[in-house]
């Protein structure tokens, strides 16, 4: 067997390939000669990648890398998961997820977990599970972390446990934090968990070094230092004013350690001299740690833009870095000369020559840095120069801005050499050029604007290991761990075993939505999950158990079938099959189906139906003409090549009805209704398909006869499809509910007890309705009392009710319904009284709008009393249908269930025939309707039937409840009217709100849109009050309160017209503030002002005339200013400032004080305030208010923070902008000087002042947010812990 040239440009039938379909067989081999082994389970691909054992066999050698085409089965699988699903990566190493923003985490992890130093020593460390909870053992946690990065064969496993005993919950998981501060604050926490034990000064052993910080007279040499410790070296990218940045590492740490003289006004009082002197100051290093870590302080503060800032500047750094030149010679090469106690990084000693001690070797003998041996002074000076060279092997890399960004690692394996970048759960090989690319900055100049064009992807922090062959520690090996972390790797091993188990079982479950029609708890819905290889039957077994079914169906009379929830089809069933798997019958493990399962269940004496694939599904409602009612649904199967012939017979054998007669209706759609007509005709060629709802209807009527669309059968459908149910909430103490309780307990009287029952319950509405209409009504009562019996016979000859299956009828339905009808009567007679007798262009209580639209979209008012009229007109009692199904059911409460059906029948021109109009045609226009009300389009049928909510119903109380059945194509003026018997009041004296989700309420105003935006079970409010009337707004007034703490008051809601002046709508508003707020006040001395949010605006002058001079809106506010003396804004060219007098020598602010200004000219607006304060012209200063009314400020910051006395000649220019009226103006005397305060009485005033402004809302501007700082909790959580913060 040849092996292939890769280099060859042979094509493949050169290179000896067969073409024409024959198989070639290839033998694959690495660089060796070597044939690589089948990928077995034992390397995490047949746990993880989600295919079966033949896709499996496909995966030869080395597994492909994420990302890379041929790894996509990964993502395909089932149950995949982010942790778990992916192989380890080829590198060996295993990444760690990212849990929302814990890239810093993850980075500083990985570098601690590929120091051999730490790894080793945490490893040493046993954990006593007796002494502490694991769960809250930072080191016990970062131990299994490690044990698991190191023998885990998972591609990357989550850190929350190891947050998880920081104490974290899961908000801490988004937010990011610097790696600088995590590691000291890691570092910390593991000192205090490892007190007194054999790891106590491990950090201090590995990561701690010595410096120190002096000063030094100039004059006599004398010394005053401290010796400090450090974990890590900032240095500094670009010094504070410079304009460029340092260029490598080694430039920044000669910066670090260049001392600084201290002259001038920055001299020194040497202890030595006793005077002042020149000195220097500096900071030496006296030992390195074993583990060097370099800062480098990307993170600044711009004071230009004042804020933080990154500075992308390029730093370059060493693989091996020398320290020797920045150690202190002086102290290593004569300890004698200027030898010092080391008092520790907190206290401070002084000095001099004669001043010895040998406190640093016996300090050495503990320190695992620079090691400085107590022998001779040649050895105290080449050994610490060849022990100085660091090599690199972490860069913690962040790529980003200082508002954020991202973290990983770049780190040297001290086993192989090799670089890796550890970025999240992704582990790959780099190389010198990659680490190269962190340095940061441009290929540009280094001049200050360098680093804002620069790459945003640069080195943070950088860790060195001394280079000593003697010190440097390798990784332990899995067969030499300690005995308690071979114990660790098993119990870890086991718990991977079992998870890997888990998702087998997982991969091999099937899970799919079941349902069940339980007889007794109606449609239940769970998630069936099934091994693959369970039969049917052993799975039937299952959800009969999880449908609870046990003791109310016998289980030989369950089974499941396939099941199409969105279109509530059964696709089929399986009959003979229930020893088949249910893996080959839902067709193998899916992690979803395009289908579902249900539970059917039958009667003992029932037989299963056979459902076969191919069969359609449709559901029959038999129509009764008659009755008017549908019946509840008959499912029947059929073929979508059948014929209608065909599929009546079939429907015949399910309803018993006749083929013959028989008229088949399909509604393909919402309001789309086709007769089926053509008997050869297929069902696929009439649109049927999966799910289908037919209504179907046999009789001998004449109804047959008719075209369709003007047959009953088509009105019966049409209202049955534009009907929706409305849950109605009445008013409380309803008249309207009154009412008709009374006059349901007067059934079974003569005319004579009716008609005083009549006129007892309408005194109830005579205390909300106005005079005039109440003397309407009695002249309408009196006019009932004659024609009640002859109207109620009328009224009841017709039905109009179209739910489904209306219980049996009893005895005294017609006297019943009688009432009801003779109730709507009387509604309709005053209404038409009214109309007759002039109301309809005087009252304007039969007036009916829309609140802020264009004229073009409403009507006049005339025309629309006359429509609303017209709709519920007693003068066509023959249309007005009463209800002889729902009337015998007499209720609770007192309330009897009827119906009204309001429809406006006309015939348009003569011979033309009759039609239904559309909601878009009953638009109420105008030219709509004659002078008489009558409509000149085609007739619209509007259904209407109240009645009080069922306890089933009542999310709300079902005394005050209405359930309603309504045409939604009906007018919300006309649904108004529907409602007026249950109200007790006309419809221009309640209004109607819609109830949205969370309860919020928003009031219907438009009276000619149609209820087509309700659905099923909407809410509706009613509450008295007068609806508003065409060209009318509804206004919130507000009381303005200039000097009070709270200055917007709210005082009524009114109603404000369209053309009223504001001199009249004050006139209205005076008495109802006297009502209903105790305000008694003269007309001369109110006005009213523009309200914007809470600033007073635009001052209205009497003349003003709504829509005309002052635009007015829905929902309008308005301020109400009590006024001291006659209004003095006369003309729109004058302007009303407020204004506050600032007293500096008294930290105080005075009253507000109105100004007139003739003009906007700042010399007037100094004159006036002259005039009002006493202040000579040539000494007041002013200043414009900022933020809204009334622009409260600190007294400790009005007197510099303002920009007074700008210099402007007028006040609507720049920085001023004072074009309104309502603007806040300060003013002072530049001669009066501020109150001195001492500090006591400064912070006292400034608690006070924080105190007021927060009561008000407004922001105090010296109390900064502190921003959340990262911690550690040592005992498991913050609750614990309050005294950290």
């Amino acid at each position: 067997m040849a092996p292939l040239d890769h280099s060859s440009e042979m094509s493949l039938s050169e290179s000896g390939f067969e073409p024409g379909g024959k198989r070639n067989f290839l033998q694959l081999t690495d660089k060796d000669g070597e044939q690589p082994q089948i990928a077995s389970d034992e390397s995490g691909t047949a746990d993880s990648s989600g295919l079966d054992d033949s896709s499996q066999e496909r995966f030869i050698g080395p597994l492909l890398r994420d990302g890379t085409p041929g790894c996509s089965g990964d993502y395909s699988s089932p149950s995949y998961s982010y942790s778990s699903i992916l192989s380890k990566s080829e590198t060996g190493y295993v990444g760690l997820v990212n849990q929302a923003m814990t890239c810093y985490l993850n980075s500083l992890l990985q570098t601690l977990f590929m120091t051999p130093e730490f790894r080793n020593a945490l490893y040493n460390w046993e954990f006593e599970e007796q002494e502490e909870d694991p769960v809250t053992s930072i080191p016990y946690q970062l131990q299994r972390l490690f044990v698991l990065l190191q023998t885990s064969k998972k591609r990357a496993i989550e850190t929350t446990d190891v947050t998880r005993s920081f104490g974290w919950d899961s908000s801490e998981a988004w937010q990011q934090h610097d790696v600088q501060e995590l590691c000291r604050v890691m570092f910390d926490a593991l000192e205090q968990k490892w007190k007194q034990t054999e790891q106590a000064d491990l950090i201090n052993q590995l990561y701690q070094g010595k410096l120190k910080d002096y000063v030094r007279c100039l004059e006599c040499g004398y010394e005053s230092w401290r010796i400090d410790t450090y974990l890590d070296i900032p240095l500094v990218i670009r010094p504070f004013g410079a304009s460029q940045a340092y260029g490598s590492v080694e430039e920044a740490l000669q910066a670090f350690i260049q001392p600084e003289t201290l002259d001038g006004p920055n001299q020194y009082f040497c202890e030595r001299c006793k005077k002042k002197c020149d000195a220097r100051k500096g900071l030496r290093f006296l030992h390195f740690p074993y583990l060097l870590t370099l800062q480098l302080k990307r993170f600044d503060f711009d004071y230009t833009t004042m804020h933080r800032i990154k500075l992308n500047d390029r730093m370059t750094f060493p693989e091996e870095l020398d320290m020797s030149p920045f150690i202190d010679v002086e102290d290593e090469k004569s300890p004698q000369t200027e030898s010092c106690t080391d008092s520790g990084a907190e206290n401070e000693g002084s000095c001099h020559s004669d001043q010895m001690s040998n406190d640093f070797s016996t300090d050495d003998c503990v320190d695992e840095g620079i090691c400085l041996d107590s022998t001779s002074s040649t050895e105290r000076v080449l050994k610490p120069k060849s022990l100085l060279t660091f090599e690199l092997f972490s860069v913690m890399v962040h790529s980003g801005s200082a508002a954020g960004g991202h973290y990983y690692a770049c780190i040297k394996s001290f086993s192989d050499g090799q670089w890796y970048s550890f970025n999240d759960q992704h582990v790959s090989k780099i190389t010198q050029d990659d680490i190269r690319k962190t340095y940061g900055g441009s290929s540009g100049s280094r001049g200050y604007y360098s680093g804002a064009f620069a790459s945003s992807t640069n080195a943070y922090m950088l860790i060195y290991r001394l280079k000593d062959p003697s010190r440097n520690a390798k990784f332990l090996a899995v067969e030499d761990f300690p005995d308690h972390i071979k114990r660790l790797v098993q119990k870890e091993k086991e718990s991977e075993e079992q998870e890997k188990r888990q998702r087998e079982i997982e991969r091999n479950t099937c899970k799919i939505k079941l349902f069940c029609m339980h007889p007794v708890k109606m449609m239940m819905e769970s998630k069936l999950e099934v091994h693959k290889d369970k039969t049917l039957r052993e799975a039937t077994e299952m959800a009969y158990k999880m449908m609870e079914l046990e003791g109310v169906v016998p289980l030989d009379c369950c089974r499941l079938v396939k099941y199409d929830e969105f279109h509530e089809y059964l696709e089929r069933s399986y009959e003979g099959e229930e020893d088949t798997p249910m893996g080959l019958l839902l067709g193998g493990v899916k992690s979803s189906y395009m289908f579902d399962l249900l539970l059917e269940t039958r009667r003992p004496d029932q037989v299963f139906q056979p459902y076969k694939p191919g069969e359609v599904m449709v559901k029959v409602h038999v129509v009764n003409l008659k009755s008017e009612t549908i019946a509840s649904p008959v499912s029947v199967r059929a073929y979508l090549n059948q014929t209608i012939t065909e599929f009546k017979q079939l429907i015949a054998q399910a309803t018993g009805l006749s083929a013959e007669t028989m008229r088949v209706v399909l509604e393909r759609c919402y309001n789309d209704l086709r007769l089926l007509y053509v008997p050869n005709k297929t069902l696929k060629a009439e649109g049927f398909f999966r799910s289908n709802k037919v209504f179907v209807e046999s009789s001998e009527l004449t109804d047959h006869q008719v075209p369709f669309t003007d047959s009953l059968l088509w009105k019966l459908l049409d209202r049955h499809g534009n009907t929706i149910r409305l849950l109605v909430l009445l008013p409380e103490q309803s008249p309207g509910t009154l009412a008709n309780r009374t006059l349901f307990q007067k059934v079974g009287s003569d005319s004579d007890v009716l008609s005083e029952g009549a006129k007892g319950n309408r005194k109830s509405v005579e205390a909300i309705l106005e005079e005039s209409t109440e003397k309407l009504k009695n002249l309408s009562l009196q006019q009932q009392q004659g024609s009640s019996t002859s109207d109620s016979q009328k009224s009841s000859d017709a039905s109009d009710f179209e739910h489904i299956e209306s219980p049996t009828q009893e005895a005294d339905s017609n006297s019943s319904l009688c009432v009801a009808a003779d109730n709507r009567e009387l509604e309709n007679r005053i209404r038409a009284t009214s109309a007759g007798s002039g109301g309809a262009s005087s009252d304007p209580e039969n007036h009916f709008a829309c609140e802020e639209r264009s004229d073009s979209e409403v009507n006049n008012d005339r025309s629309t009393s006359s429509v609303d009229s017209d709709i519920l007109s007693s003068s066509h009692s023959s249309d007005t249908l009463c209800n002889a199904d729902s009337g015998p059911i007499q209720l609770a409460n007192g309330l009897d269930s009827h119906s009204i059906t309001s429809s406006r029948r006309s015939k348009a021109h003569e011979g033309k025939k009759e039609t239904w109009d559309t909601a878009e045609e009953d638009s109420g226009t105008d030219s709509e309707y004659d002078d008489n009300g009558k409509s000149k389009a085609e007739a619209q049928y509007l259904y209407f039937r109240a009645e009080p909510c069922s306890q089933d119903d009542a999310s709300w109380n079902s005394q005050k409840c209405l359930v309603v059945h309504v045409d939604k194509r009906i007018t919300l003026a006309a649904f108004k009217l529907n409602l007026e018997p249950y109200v007790g009041v006309t419809s221009t004296q309640f209004k109607v709100f819609r109830v949205y989700a969370n309860n919020q309420e928003f009031e219907s105003v438009r009276l000619n849109e149609t209820l087509s935006s309700f659905s099923d079970d909407n809410k509706i409010t009613i509450r008295l009050g007068r609806a508003l009337k065409k060209g009318e707004y509804r206004v919130k007034v507000y009381q303005l309160l200039v000097n009070e703490p709270e200055p917007c008051k709210f005082l009524v809601d009114t109603v404000f017209a369209k053309g009223m002046t504001v001199r009249q709508s004050k006139e209205e508003l005076l008495p109802q503030l006297k009502e209903q707020c105790k305000l008694d006040l003269s007309i001369d001395r109110v006005r009213l002002r523009k309200k914007t949010w809470k600033n007073p605006g635009t001052v209205f002058l009497d003349y003003h005339v709504y829509e005309e001079d002052i635009s007015i809106s829905s929902n309008w506010e308005v301020f109400l200013e009590v006024l001291d003396e006659p209004e003095k804004m006369k003309s729109m060219s004058q302007l009303a400032v407020l204004t506050r007098r600032w007293s500096p020598s008294t930290m105080k602010l005075g009253p507000f004080q109105e100004v007139i200004l003739e003009s906007s000219s700042v010399e007037e607006l100094k004159e006036k305030l002259s005039e009002i304060s006493g202040i000579p012209l040539e000494n007041l200063e002013f200043a414009k208010g900022r933020g809204t009314f009334p622009c409260d400020i600190s007294v400790l910051e009005i007197h510099q923070d303002l920009d007074w006395n700008p210099k402007v000649s007028t006040l609507n220019v720049w920085p001023l902008y004072i074009c309104d009226d309502g603007a806040v103006v300060f003013y002072r005397d530049s001669t009066e000087e501020p109150l001195e305060l001492s500090e006591d009485e400064r912070n006292e005033l400034m608690k006070k002042e924080s105190s007021r402004l927060l009561k008000t809302g407004h922001r105090v501007s010296y109390s900064p947010r502190k921003e959340k700082a990262l911690k550690i909790y040592l005992d498991g959580g913050p609750a614990k812990d309050p005294g950290q913060d």
